[in-house]
Parts: structure tokens; C-alpha cells; sequence
């Protein structure tokens, strides 16, 4: 398989990075581009042997597996640039949620799919979504999910709940890593432990935490009852939680769906819709 990637922007690079990694795909196999040139041969330089083009067209060229990694206003301008050279046996895949596969067949005659990566699947963890266009098979789908699968764990998606997946799966992260940082720094305000100490601390509560769920030795309900004893500390600090917490989580959602609609109507506007 010839892997192609049109952007080597953040999730660009995580994805090379990671399939090399993971040795899903040798670097002789990957042909990459980027608007900005210099961005692609940086990731040349820490792995020789990727193949930098000029152009998307010349990925395309030379590739049967391509992924779209550019923003969702960037999309369509670039299949209009790629629609000559896809060919009906080629596969694109974009990894941005406000686009449907179903937008994407209506521009390009290919094979589409869409593949949501995370952050975490930089060190071959975390999951991938994945939504797959009416012209792929059970062996194209088979295809992608085991690509994805040496970098992630795959989960196939319907299109009504691509945004809050993607919320939890890719923006979450981001989202429990300003949870950690601001547990870490009160923890420093309020006593006299030192910041490094309380970051190694609560690295590897999370780590541990990770590893607990993984091997399902506790689930999150019970792990937190095993750890809150009745009348004990953790129980006092539970009741500050739920007081405050309040619904925040469910404006988070609210927020991150409202901007999702906004993206989509200014993308349906490209496509005629």
C-alpha cells in the first residue's frame, strides 16, 4: 500500500509519525505535501526515505490510499484541484468531522471515507472514527480499519454522532489536560508541595488510571467507589465536585456542537447545499 498525506500540519504529522512507528507503513510508501514545502521536508529530515512532492497532484499520482488532512474550508478547493487525477480504484479520506462522506462523493467519483484521529494516537493509543462512503467494499473498509487499527482502535460511527465522538475522542485530551494542569496548580497554591512534584504525581495517577480501565480491573464507577471510604478525604472532596461542577460539562457540549453547526453551514455553502 502507497500512503499518501496532503498536509503535514499537526494531525498530518502525528499520522506519519505513527504509522512509521507502528510500522503500518514504511516510509518508502508514504508521499507527502504541504502548502508550506518546508513543513513536509522537516518531517524528511527526521525519516529519510518519505517521498516529498511538489504538489497534492503528484500524491495523488503516486498513491492508492490518500489522506486529506487540511482544514474544513481548505477541503473542497483541493478536490476540485485532485478530481482529474483520482482515479475510481483510489481511496481519499478526509479527517475533518463537519464534512460527510456524502459531500465528498458528490465532488470526487473515488472511493471516501472519513478517519478521525486523536492526539493519543501518537503513541498508538486512543481510538479512530471511522464513516465510510456508499463506494467502499467490505475489503476498502477492511483496508482502512486495519491501517488505523496499528495506530488506534478503530470504531465505526454514524454520521448524527460524529461531533460528540469526536469531542470525546480527539478534543478530550485537550480538555482533561486543563483539567490536570489546573488540579496540579492548586495543589501548588494551596500547599507546599512543588510543582514538579505534583506534576510527576499526577502524571502517573493518570497513567495508572489509563492502565486500571485498560485491563478492566475497575470500571469508573467502581473504581470510585473502591476509592472513596465512607467519611474518609476523598468523600469530602467528592462533595466539592458535585457542588461545583454544576453542568459544565453539558455547556461544554453545547459549546463545541454550536460551533460545529457554524463550520457546517459555511461548508454546505461550498458544496451547494
Amino acid at each position: 500500500m502507497k500512503v499518501g498525506i496532503i498536509g503535514t500540519g499537526s494531525m498530518g504529522s502525528i499520522m506519519i509519525s505513527a504509522f512509521i512507528d507502528s510500522l503500518a507503513v514504511a516510509p518508502s510508501k508514504l508521499y507527502i505535501t504541504n502548502r508550506t514545502l518546508d513543513k513536509a521536508k522537516q518531517l524528511q529530515k527526521e525519516f529519510p526515505n518519505i517521498h516529498v512532492m511538489e504538489s497534492p497532484q503528484e500524491v495523488v499520482q503516486n498513491t492508492d490510499t490518500i489522506f486529506l488532512c487540511v482544514k474544513p474550508l481548505q477541503m473542497y478547493p483541493l478536490l476540485q484541484e485532485l478530481v482529474s487525477e483520482l482515479s475510481n480504484n483510489q481511496m481519499i479520506i478526509s479527517i475533518t468531522s463537519p464534512i460527510s462522506v456524502e459531500q465528498l462523493e458528490k465532488v470526487v467519483q473515488c472511493k471516501v471515507a472519513r478517519a478521525i484521529p486523536s492526539i493519543t494516537n501518537r503513541a498508538l493509543a486512543g481510538s479512530s472514527l471511522l464513516t465510510f462512503g456508499k463506494r467502499c467494499n467490505k475489503e476498502d473498509q477492511k483496508k482502512l480499519t486495519d491501517l488505523m487499527e496499528h495506530i488506534s482502535t478503530p470504531l465505526q460511527i454514524k454520521e448524527n454522532v460524529t461531533r460528540v465522538s469526536s469531542d470525546i475522542a480527539s478534543c478530550g485530551p485537550a480538555f482533561f489536560s486543563f483539567l490536570i494542569r489546573n488540579f496540579i496548580e492548586s495543589a501548588v497554591q494551596e500547599t507546599e508541595i512543588s510543582k514538579e512534584e505534583a506534576t510527576l504525581l499526577a502524571t502517573e495517577m493518570i497513567i495508572g488510571l489509563g492502565k486500571l480501565l485498560e485491563k478492566g480491573v475497575f470500571t469508573l464507577p467502581t473504581l470510585q467507589k473502591r476509592v472513596h471510604v465512607p467519611g474518609g478525604v476523598t468523600g469530602e472532596g467528592l462533595k466539592v465536585l458535585e457542588a461545583e461542577l454544576g453542568d459544565i460539562f453539558n455547556h461544554l457540549f453545547q459549546q463545541t456542537h454550536a460551533k460545529f453547526r457554524e463550520d457546517k453551514e459555511k461548508v454546505y455553502k461550498q458544496y451547494g447545499e
